[in-house]
């Protein structure tokens, strides 16, 4: 399983770690993904997605549905 938040795409960014002498070194930031167990209200059940916290505050607002019309997600597939 990737490292990839399944509603938005979220991945890790390339960065440099600079130390105190300011040598820089290639390193990831990785996205903070947290397994979610969400409620579908169409299917009348729950449903499980590795999601990005950034996805889980716009999931309160937006909705599960509509985020995944964005995005082309079948959720009948979860």
């Amino acid at each position: 399983m990737s490292r990839r938040c399944e509603l938005t795409g979220k991945k890790a960014n390339n960065a440099f770690a600079v130390s105190h002498s300011h040598r820089r070194t290639k390193r990831l930031q990785q996205v903070n993904l947290q397994n979610k167990r969400i409620w579908w209200e169409g299917g009348k059940r729950w449903i499980r997605m590795r999601l990005s916290t950034k996805a889980i505050k716009t999931l309160e607002v937006k909705g599960l549905e509509a985020m995944a019309k964005e995005a082309g997600i079948n959720l009948n597939h979860y």
